[in-house]
């Protein structure tokens, strides 16, 4: 049987619809007996390879116009398919043109029945368009996979920045601790001196808020840098809400009583509970006063409230300063943010205190808000937090005054290669009444700690010979010492993960440079307050 349909008869006159419409078709149409003989086929599919209908119609079998790799595929892959399943489909060959270069062709073929005789029927058509287009496809993911790269490259780049700057942070705190802690030694010796005149205790007195102020931004460095990668974390207890503020004026009152204000504290008489961490408790709240202390002209008022709101705790700390001017407002809790009038006033800050402050505020499920009538009118900050549902208060908050008066004494062994840190908290020590020895390196400090039996042992974690941490494993295996000698880790490092390096390794307690005494002599009397 024989399917040949001329293309136009001898007087070029139009052929019938369906005929022009076979011809004419936007892709290649030709139909082939099962050995691949040609037996009909269309104008576009002659005009791509270059031949005409005559010179193909059984004369030329579908297969010798493939190149030699797709007559390869052609009887290996394609023909055994088409046999079994009848039809192949989106097969992409290149066959090859009359004058020898290689068209590119996408392929579905189909194996039908006509009368007694299968035939193939093809519909081809040429994908110069689509090579093009996937080679722009391939040139895009080229191009998105190296921006991706690149970005990740970038990333990792940030990555390894931030852990140069947390490394660099904390060295940093670690280098400008050790010196302060002498510096903060010899400020409390001074305090102890009997009968100093005016001008000592003046000067005693600026040593001392110059100290506080420099162990602020060092503190507030790290801060920002455990806040900024997600590492803070509270340390609940059932805390009393009148014990706690009041232990944050305590502490805030040597900023407030050298600007000569008045603090105002208004507590409810009823007891409040709520579920909070007091150290970071009474961090929100000396923040906020300090500030306050800091943006009111000397002898200005400054007001601390508290009372229950419902199922919330309402602190408030108003002040009669500089006020906040209402453009201000939106950004006065972002990090490192000072106002323009303020800066005069800011003693030295880095604006990051009112960032911490909403911070902290927030991990503890409260909110924090300002309110100023403007420039000059003062301002008011109001913290809400859930009451605590759980029962039982924690005390949380120790009076040092009192702890000190029941002081016992205690030998003591202080092991630290700083010579003036080591000397100066010895001598506070002594002044204090403690039998102190002191040593410089590791092996020294362990062999005189077998020899002097101290019964706590201060003890620096960056030692010459070995570190603070194999001191006190050393210690904590001795047989003599073991368990019952009180270690505490003074140091400049001063990170979570060194406070968790320090607990594993054996020290009952961890303070970082410059020691507050005060609490210091709590921990030696009787251990309850955490360093």
């Amino acid at each position: 049987m024989r399917w040949v349909f001329p293309i136009m008869d001898s007087e070029q006159r139009p052929l019938s619809s369906i005929q022009d419409a076979f011809e004419t078709a936007p892709c290649g149409l030709l139909t082939a007996t099962v050995d691949g003989t040609i037996v009909r086929v269309n104008a576009t599919f002659c005009a791509w390879v270059g031949y005409t209908a005559a010179e193909l119609l059984e004369i030329r079998r579908f297969q010798d116009l493939l190149t030699i790799g797709g007559k390869v595929f052609h009887q290996t892959n394609w023909a055994p398919l088409l046999q079994m399943q009848r039809s192949v489909a989106e097969v992409k060959v290149d066959m090859v043109h009359r004058d020898g270069h290689a068209v590119p062709m996408l392929i579905n073929a189909a194996r039908r029945r006509h009368g007694e005789v299968d035939y193939n029927e093809f519909a081809v058509v040429v994908v110069v368009d689509r090579h093009q287009y996937e080679r722009e496809l391939l040139r895009a993911r080229e191009r998105a996979e190296i921006a991706l790269k690149e970005k990740h490259v970038a990333e990792e780049a940030l990555r390894e920045a931030n852990r140069r700057k947390d490394a660099f942070m904390a060295t940093l705190a670690h280098e400008l601790r050790n010196p302060l802690a002498p510096m903060r030694s010899v400020v409390d010796l001074l305090r102890l001196e009997p009968g100093a005149d005016a001008r000592m205790k003046w000067a005693r007195d600026v040593l001392d808020r110059q100290m506080i102020q420099m162990t602020h931004l060092v503190d507030g460095l790290l801060e920002v840098s455990r806040i900024s990668e997600g590492k803070i974390t509270l340390h609940r207890e059932n805390v009393d809400l009148a014990t706690a503020l009041n232990f944050a004026a305590e502490s805030c009152q040597p900023i407030i009583s050298a600007a000569s204000h008045t603090l105002t504290i208004e507590l409810p008489d009823e007891p409040i509970a709520i579920d909070a961490d007091p150290t970071r408790l009474s961090q929100i709240v000396q923040n906020l006063l300090n500030n306050a202390a800091k943006y009111t002209p000397n002898g200005g008022s400054i007001w601390l409230t508290a009372r229950r709101d419902g199922e919330q705790v309402m602190i408030s700390v108003r002040d009669n300063g500089i006020g906040i001017a209402v453009e201000h407002m939106p950004s006065l809790f972002e990090i490192f943010s000072q106002l323009g009038p303020g800066l005069e006033r800011s003693q030295g800050g880095l604006g990051i205190g009112l960032s911490l402050v909403r911070t902290l505020t927030e991990l503890h499920g409260g909110a924090v808000s300002v309110h100023s009538a403007g420039a000059g009118l003062g301002s008011e900050f109001i913290l809400r937090f859930p009451l605590s549902i759980k029962s039982g208060v924690q005390a949380a908050f120790h009076n040092p005054d009192q702890a000190a008066q029941e002081l016992t004494r205690h030998r003591i062994l202080i092991i630290d290669d700083n010579a003036d840190a080591a000397e100066s908290l010895a001598v506070l020590l002594q002044t204090e009444g403690y039998d102190v020895r002191t040593a410089s390196d590791g092996m020294t400090g362990i062999r005189l700690a077998n020899k002097f039996s101290p019964e706590a042992i201060i003890l620096d974690i960056g030692l010459p010979d070995m570190t603070g941490y194999e001191v006190a494993e050393t210690i904590r295996r001795s047989q003599k010492l073991g368990r019952s000698t009180l270690l505490i880790a003074l140091t400049g490092w001063g990170q979570q993960q060194d406070k968790n390096d320090a607990a594993q390794a054996g020290f009952d307690f961890h303070f970082t440079k410059p020691v507050d005494l005060k609490r210091l002599l709590i921990v030696l009397t009787d251990g309850k307050v955490l360093g």
